[in-house]
């Protein structure tokens, strides 16, 4: 995980501030409270044309923040095509093609206590590059990930279908315990104690020539990139089945891989010390991870419309 490069502008409250100067007040009610909704969104450089970027599956993601939103009780003072257009405005500003933005709705200052209702609603788009959320070496050969002591948020204490920041201090736990314990990512089991996703990731597994995800009934993020790659495995012909993951069913997977707007399609060589499979990423995955890329790089056509040019 690399650091941000700082860039020129965040768009903030419905104007472009300057990198340096986009602060909030010390008493943001949602940096007390973590009741806040966010986006995770990548732009990338269109193949043959290194000077167009496109951003990918845009509309989505805008239309999850407002559920998110919605689920968190936030009226968001914009529309869903102002957000749209902050995200491009914001690309264009810092001149980017190839980025990661974060879209963020959050509570501002003037009122504290955990029933305040009348914080203002505040929202800011930032822009960065940012590389291999797992690292350029995760993408080719896979990482190491350890299942973790910290639970997903089951239905009864959370809204896992929100991307609601306070939801993600557990994650955030449980990505601090397995690297302090030499691994590369966790994975998240849920109340049951099936296989639920790893830290800001769905996961996928291949048993016995089957794609298997965990189906959004469960207490999983319905994730923009998992969606993507169910659709891209069916054109392919690789069966894929939405049903439960046991641990032990995991363990002894053909193949791993998570997926995620940060982490794209990252293969997964080795659970809690156990090598998937050969130990190397399988075909199956590498397949999907080579079709993945060339539909965000604008190489195949059928998938044109999760492009949006900058």
């Amino acid at each position: 995980m690399a650091h941000i490069r700082p860039e020129k502008y965040i768009w903030l409250d419905g104007k472009m501030v300057p990198w340096t100067e986009s602060h909030v007040h010390f008493l943001t009610h949602s940096l007390h409270y973590g009741l806040a909704a966010f986006e995770g969104i990548r732009a990338y450089v269109q193949h043959g044309n290194p000077g167009k970027g496109a951003i990918f599956r845009l509309n989505e993601h805008t239309d999850r923040l407002f559920d998110s939103c919605k689920l968190c009780l936030i009226d968001v003072p914009y529309t869903r095509e102002q957000i749209n257009e902050a995200c491009l405005e914001t690309m264009r500003q810092n001149g980017l093609q190839a980025a990661y933005l974060r879209p963020l709705v959050f509570l501002g200052d003037g009122s504290m206590g955990l029933g305040a209702m009348d914080p203002p609603v505040r929202v800011g788009v930032a822009a960065y590059v940012w590389g291999r959320y797992l690292g350029d070496e995760g993408i080719a050969k896979g990482i190491r990930a350890k299942i973790s002591s910290f639970g997903r948020n089951n239905m009864q204490v959370g809204l896992p279908k929100g991307k609601i920041s306070g939801q993600y201090v557990n994650s955030v736990l449980a990505k601090r315990e397995v690297i302090k314990a030499g691994y590369d990512e966790a994975i998240m089991l849920d109340g049951s104690g099936q296989v639920a996703e790893a830290t800001g990731e769905n996961i996928f597994a291949v048993i016995r020539g089957r794609l298997v995800t965990p189906p959004l009934s469960a207490a999983i993020l319905a994730g923009i990139t998992r969606d993507s790659v169910i659709t891209l495995a069916r054109d392919l012909g690789i069966p894929v089945a939405e049903e439960p993951i046991a641990r032990d069913q995991l363990l002894l997977a053909d193949e791993v891989f998570l997926t995620g707007t940060a982490a794209e399609v990252t293969p997964v060589r080795e659970i809690d010390d156990r090598s998937i499979g050969s130990g190397k990423p399988g075909p199956i995955t590498q397949r999907i991870q080579q079709t993945f890329f060339a539909a965000t790089s604008g190489q195949l056509h059928p998938y044109s419309l999760w492009l949006t040019p900058i």
